[in-house]
């Protein structure tokens, strides 16, 4: 007879005891089954005990977690939380630096429990942390262990942030700005200091004024990737919560001390891989440097501007200064405005007054900006381009000051300028940063290439916005590449020709379509399951082999990272944390599991409950896309399972793959596009012996039968 649905089997070791077997009743309160337990071991005092799980963090078990108890767990029986935490507290407290040390490193192993993070908070254990961390007596590995448990406390979110005290603040950043000997302290002041930064404005401002630039900078250079990543964390959080005009003011200043430099040559080209955190930290640096372009392109040109109009006129004269100097002499004011007018028109604006082309934001005065940068630092390039246009007939003349304008709105939407850093994104260019002014440099690439792509289409004014759509094509493939500098940009978008779009549309389009004869959409049909069933049994093979995820809180992105795949049998998903930097697992010392046959429901987007927590923020707009949890039975209550995938395409492989294991349907974009990729291949080789032969749209007609049957034919008769 098979036992209660209520009833797991279960091992309890202890320690120099003999483990005991036994059917844990999920409806006896842990009271009555510790008490139990300790009678079984001949021990006093039950209520001295708690129940762990032996695998993964060995994390206390409690009420409302229990039901995380399945047939073949293995527990052990230990000392309870509360006893726990008052003896490592008091440990604290001893003479012996040794016990110190000692009871330091059990509280960083337990300290992820949340169980036991809350007997620690209640009974003042931060504030003895902090004292530890304040009086500074040992800046070896006692510091950076008691560092590493008040940071692990306060993951926990019981206590916030802000409630740090300045004197506490203070003395971290101490240990930001002097030169110790341990090298694992400062990774951990400056993670501390991060954290401070982006939950409290007030103590980030404490933290910019203590925390010189200058000394981050020394943190970069040392060649410690950890060290290096957490200064970099701590600079982007820093910036974040800077006003523009000091965001601008640190950026200029960080620039003018080589940082740009620095992180071209020595980490982006490191021989050490780039990690994820880095990679984000690079794509918010980027993204605040780019920011600092939005004023200008949100601000109309101002007609009534003195600089301004001479700007205009310094563009004008760069172009025409010779023959403007020629035609003027000695004319009147009338004559001058209209010579002056005419070579505006000549330079590709579209109203005698360039003022009104340059209202519209954006662009707004990031054209302008553009159009100056060129004429004054590529001048031969400029007259040629104004030059060249202005001799050809007036059909086919590619208006400077015009495309000018809209190839700077093309770019700023190519480069997300003025859009809100991504809590998760990672999609930075490395040419970004191997020069100054990258973008008004791109911009000098991007308006030759126009030039090139407009001759190349032997375009008319009437053709512009498809000139803009085959440059916005070129640049977005070429930019997809991520070269590694400006000068190979432009080797590789010079390559990307008019004609080469062409042939690349036309394969794609050739990929997407395929023939629509009614005998091959019939063959089509029937190939689908086949190749449907083909496409599952890859998606489970892929949730088997597993992938990191990482956890994200609504207070900061955080760099843990855990790890969850699929039984090989199919039947339970197993999961858990794991360090950075470690290999992924082996599925069986993951500690957590859920039973395929107990999963309710997929939930994706905003239906998911870890995002419905974080609001609507355009911050979350990518995890939105990338979240999807899964509703599950978790004793008589519903629970969830939260995940937030690397990439859409993991998103997509993890969504179908669940979907897989749940009997439904496997509708991700993703599983359109392989099932029409495995489509034409199947359909192209099952066609190779028709190759040149038309298919008809309707089958040929049967004939008639004969009009009798007296025939056959002897096969016994050899023939001669």
């Amino acid at each position: 007879m098979a036992p209660p649905r209520n009833v797991v089997k279960i091992a309890v070791q202890m320690r120099d005891a003999i483990p005991q077997l036994i059917q844990l009743d999920q409806a006896k309160p842990l009271a009555t089954v510790l008490k139990e337990l300790c009678d079984a071991w001949n021990l006093t005092h039950s209520e001295r005990f708690a129940l762990q799980f032996a695998d993964g963090h060995r994390r206390y078990i409690t009420e409302n977690n229990r039901a995380e108890i399945k047939n073949g767990s293995i527990l052990c029986l230990s000392t309870a939380p509360d006893l726990k935490a008052e003896q490592l507290l008091g440990e604290l407290q001893n003479s012996s630096r040794e016990r110190r040390r000692e009871a330091l490193r059990h509280l960083v192993l337990l300290a992820s429990d949340m169980t036991f993070a809350q007997e620690v908070i209640s009974r003042d254990g931060l504030q003895r942390l902090g004292t530890i961390i304040e009086d500074g007596d040992d800046l070896g590995e006692m510091l950076a262990l008691g560092l590493r448990a008040f940071l692990e406390f306060m993951e926990h979110g019981v206590v916030s942030w802000e409630t740090l005290g300045i004197p506490f603040v203070r003395k971290v950043v101490s240990y930001v700005n002097m030169n110790l000997m341990d090298a694992s302290v400062p990774p951990l002041a400056l993670g501390l200091l991060e954290s401070v930064t982006l939950s409290s404005p007030a103590m980030g401002q404490l933290v910019k004024s203590e925390v010189p630039l200058d000394r981050l900078l020394v943190h970069l250079q040392v060649m410690n990737q950890q060290l290096q990543t957490k200064a970099m964390a701590l600079l982007t959080a820093l910036l974040q919560g800077a006003s523009p005009a000091e965001r601008k003011q640190m950026l200029d200043y960080l620039w003018q001390r080589n940082l740009r430099q620095f992180i071209y040559k020595n980490i982006i080209h490191s021989a050490v891989p780039l990690g994820d955190e880095m990679a984000h930290h690079l794509y918010v640096l980027q993204a605040l440097t780019l920011g600092l372009l939005e004023p200008r392109m949100r601000t109309p040109l101002d007609p009534y501007s003195q600089e301004q109009r001479e700007q205009l006129q310094a563009l004008r004269q760069a172009a025409f200064e010779s023959e403007g100097e020629s035609l003027g002499t000695g004319l009147s004011a009338d004559r001058r405005r209209s010579l002056c007018a005419r070579e505006f028109r000549k330079l590709g604006f579209s109203n005698s007054n360039p003022a009104q082309d340059l209202e519209r934001v954006p662009p707004g005065l990031l054209a302008l900006d553009n159009m100056l940068y060129f004429s004054r630092h590529a001048p031969s390039a400029y007259s040629r381009f104004v030059l060249e246009n202005s001799s050809r007939e007036d059909k086919h003349e590619c208006p400077f000051a015009r495309s000018s304008i809209q190839l700077t709105v093309l770019l700023c939407e190519l480069l997300h300028v003025g859009e809100p850093c991504s809590e998760t994104a990672q999609d930075f260019f490395p040419m970004f940063f191997s020069q100054d002014q990258s973008f008004h440099e791109l911009f000098c690439v991007s308006i030759q290439l126009l030039n090139k792509t407009w001759k190349e289409m032997r375009a008319t004014q009437e053709d512009f916005d498809k000139v803009m759509q085959v440059v916005r094509e070129q640049l977005a493939r070429t930019l997809a590449l991520k070269p590694t500098s400006l000068e190979l940009f432009r080797t590789k978008v010079n390559t990307l020709t008019y004609g080469e779009v062409l042939r690349l549309r036309q394969t794609e389009r050739l990929h997407q379509e395929g023939t629509l004869a009614p005998p091959i959409l019939e063959l089509r049909e029937k190939l689908k399951p086949e190749l449907l069933g083909l496409i599952r049994q890859q998606r489970l093979l892929r949730l088997c082999e597993g992938t990191l995820f990482r956890k994200i809180s609504s207070r900061r992105r955080q760099d843990k990272l855990w790890f969850c795949c699929l039984s090989p049998n199919h039947k339970v998903l197993q999961y858990g944390d794991v360090e950075e930097g470690a290999n992924p697992p082996a599925p069986e010392s993951l500690p957590e599991q859920v039973a395929v046959a107990d999963i309710r429901a997929l939930l994706t987007g905003k239906d998911c409950p870890h995002i419905r927590e974080k609001g609507s923020g355009k911050q979350n707009k990518d995890l939105c896309e990338l979240a999807f949890s899964i509703s599950y039975d978790h004793g008589e209550e519903e629970a969830y399972l939260n995940f937030i995938a690397p990439s859409k395409r993991d998103f997509y492989l993890w969504t179908d793959g669940l979907c897989a294991l749940l009997g439904s349907p496997m509708g991700s974009e993703q599983t359109r596009l392989d099932l029409e990729q495995l489509l034409t291949m199947e359909t192209k080789l099952r066609l190779l012996e028709l190759e040149n032969i038309p298919i008809p749209e309707q089958p040929p007609p049967v004939p008639p039968p004969p009009t009798n049957f007296n025939f056959c034919y002897d096969c016994s008769i050899t023939e001669p």
